[in-house]
């Protein structure tokens, strides 16, 4: 079942150590069919060099093992959230990335310093707050609720902003697909270094003005965008 897309989301979970997303198995990736309802999720705990495209775990939106011998991602329960709030995304991401992971330890969101993030984000990368004890009830559960609600309470565009920080935790991704979510998860990653160096060099640095922001991103995403080929 679903062959060519579990082999998509192995080869987009391979690419996590690849970019040096990952140590040990802390990270997954999932992708979605949505004519079928059905996401592919990378198993729970297994070393990626062990790791086989036969592996992954079908799941659906409802949160059920549907194929697999292996217990899916522990964060399974975040991605089935993800998708169901945000239906026009198509790969989910979560890593513990230094860099973001760091931002998301200090509990800020990431400031928007210059054109190699807004090219990909449109203004800030959104910090959620902690969960409460009674929200950890349901730990997994609710990070993807926690993270969709704060997307529609500060009217943010989950497609222009397409990764957020979780307090304490780390960061979500999410694309089109596996591979977009991952090539996500790999800005988000440089975005968050070059940001912290920057604050480092400069401690009163203040944020990319707001037309040059929308200029970058626009120029790449807007109706009129004309950056690279058609």
């Amino acid at each position: 079942m679903l062959e060519e897309l579990k082999k998509e989301v192995y080869e987009a979970n391979m690419k996590l150590p690849e970019y040096g997303l990952v140590t040990f198995t802390w990270g997954n990736v999932s992708g979605i069919d949505r004519e079928k309802g059905l996401f592919v999720i990378k198993p729970s705990g297994v070393d990626y060099d062990k790791l086989r495209p036969e592996d992954m775990v079908v799941m659906n939106l409802a949160g059920e093992k549907v194929e697999g011998d292996l217990n899916p991602s522990s964060d399974t329960k975040t991605h089935v959230v993800l998708y169901n709030r945000f239906p026009d995304i198509g790969g989910v991401v979560h890593t513990h990335s230094p860099w973001a992971t760091s931002w998301a330890q200090a509990g800020r969101d990431i400031p928007s310093y210059g054109t190699t993030h807004a090219d990909y984000i449109y203004g800030r990368v959104p910090c959620v707050r902690n969960l409460t004890a009674e929200e950890l009830e349901e730990y997994e559960k609710n990070t993807g609720v926690l993270i969709a609600d704060h997307f529609e309470a500060h009217g943010l565009d989950h497609i222009a902003v397409p990764c957020v920080l979780c307090k304490n935790h780390g960061p979500f991704t999410w694309g089109k697909d596996a591979h977009e979510a991952v090539h996500n998860a790999v800005v988000l990653e440089e975005v968050a270094k070059m940001a912290a160096r920057c604050e480092w060099i400069n401690p009163h640095v203040e944020e990319t003005p707001q037309c040059l922001q929308d200029k970058h991103y626009l120029r790449k995403h807007g109706a009129n965008a004309y950056y690279g080929q058609k």
